[in-house]
């Protein structure tokens, strides 16, 4: 997935004339002026934070959900996904390193609510995410995405839950992420160059 948040319209154009297909944008006001600008034909992805009060606008113009991080907030998207007649694909974020900085389901809790989440009738749970804490280097990260895929093995063994995606990894650490199982990774400034920040501490 290539990470266009930030970036212009005419830098997403020149991906797609490569061949680029599927895109992650985590600011619904940045991102909507994108995806009405680009070919209807193009895949986004929200990666970004889920606000209550944006989940409407977003299941209108995502196709995948990337950090759905509480049960409440699930049920709520199910309902609103319903009311719109639509099948959202969602990732479910974990925090693996219980990062008070971070949202996300504690793996127990997780444990604990995944049999209710997988029996919302609107939304089709994909698999699950995580960013790992910062570290010195890639390396550093596969701990936790070695975690977060043997979680995902648990939950399906323990659970009946069929998770068969796992969205992890970034520019500086996507090898190792894909080695421990990623099916989905977010590329941005290894694909439009590096990123000017407006605001941090976004997704991607």
């Amino acid at each position: 997935m290539a990470v266009s948040k930030t970036f212009p319209v005419e830098s997403i154009r020149d991906a797609v004339e490569a061949g680029q297909q599927v895109y992650g944008e985590s600011k619904l006001q940045e991102a909507e002026p994108k995806i009405a600008a680009l070919p209807g034909t193009l895949h986004w992805h929200f990666i970004g934070g889920v606000q209550r009060n944006k989940v409407r606008k977003l299941l209108q113009n995502f196709e995948v959900i990337h950090a759905i991080d509480s049960l409440r907030l699930a049920s709520y998207a199910d309902g609103i996904a319903e009311e719109l007649g639509l099948f959202p694909k969602v990732f479910l974020q974990v925090n693996m390193g219980g990062e008070l900085s971070k949202g996300g389901f504690e793996p127990d809790a997780l444990r604990a609510g995944v049999e209710e989440i997988m029996r919302l009738k609107r939304l089709e749970i994909v698999g699950l995410m995580c960013i790992p804490p910062p570290g010195p280097d890639a390396e550093s990260a596969r701990p936790w995405f070695a975690a977060l895929r043997e979680l995902r093995d648990s939950l399906e063994k323990e659970a009946g839950a069929g998770l068969p995606a796992l969205s992890m990894g970034m520019s500086g650490d996507y090898e190792v992420a894909i080695e421990e199982g990623a099916t989905h990774v977010r590329v941005g400034s290894a694909i439009f160059g590096k990123r000017a920040y407006r605001v941090d501490g976004e997704l991607g």
